[in-house]
């Protein structure tokens, strides 16, 4: 699956081919049918996969950190430094051109669904650790999607060379503390 994902990170949906995915794979087309039905059951697999390897990195980053610092914290200090490295993202981006087909739009609603409620789960911990009453600052809801535009932003201006990685560090670390904390 990371062979796959790549292949589609790197040349998108529509220049990705069957042929070109099985030679990075270095097997014979016929072998990723045998898992795959088509080209678009691979994409829905690679959307799913950047979920999956998203969602792990930020567990086991999670099971490391001390209780001093809340879930959301950890998850913010990391993406600050680290969001966008392995260009996951750039799937997420590939849909985008593709929404008109049902499939897609589903797999991508489910990707993001899945984003915004791991992030509302983490916020709303941040919160009862600060001891924030109901309706101080942002809804959570709003902090979740304000951290999936930081991190959007972040991955254009990563993309078209117009952040380097400081500045894309103290926009998701600096605008995402102040989005956490309801400093606005």
């Amino acid at each position: 699956m990371p062979i796959v994902a790549r292949t589609f990170v790197e040349l998108g949906y529509r220049r990705s081919t069957t042929a070109e995915i099985a030679r990075r794979c270095g097997v014979q087309e016929n072998v990723l049918y045998r898992v795959w039905p088509n080209k678009k059951a691979m994409f829905l697999a690679a959307i799913d996969f950047n979920y999956e390897v998203t969602s792990a990195t930020w567990q086991a980053l999670l099971e490391k950190a001390d209780d001093k610092t809340s879930p959301a914290e950890v998850i913010l200090a990391h993406e600050a430094g680290h969001h966008g490295d392995w260009g996951l993202h750039r799937l997420a981006f590939a849909g985008l051109n593709e929404v008109d087909d049902a499939e897609i739009l589903e797999s991508l609603q489910n990707l993001y669904g899945r984003f915004v409620k791991f992030i509302i789960d983490v916020v709303k911990e941040h919160r009862e650790r600060m001891g924030m009453k109901e309706g101080e600052g942002l809804d959570v809801e709003t902090v979740a999607w304000s951290f999936v535009g930081l991190a959007t932003a972040a991955d254009i201006g990563r993309d078209l060379k117009l952040l380097g990685s400081k500045k894309r560090s103290k926009l998701m670390g600096g605008v995402g503390d102040v989005v956490l904390n309801g400093k606005v």
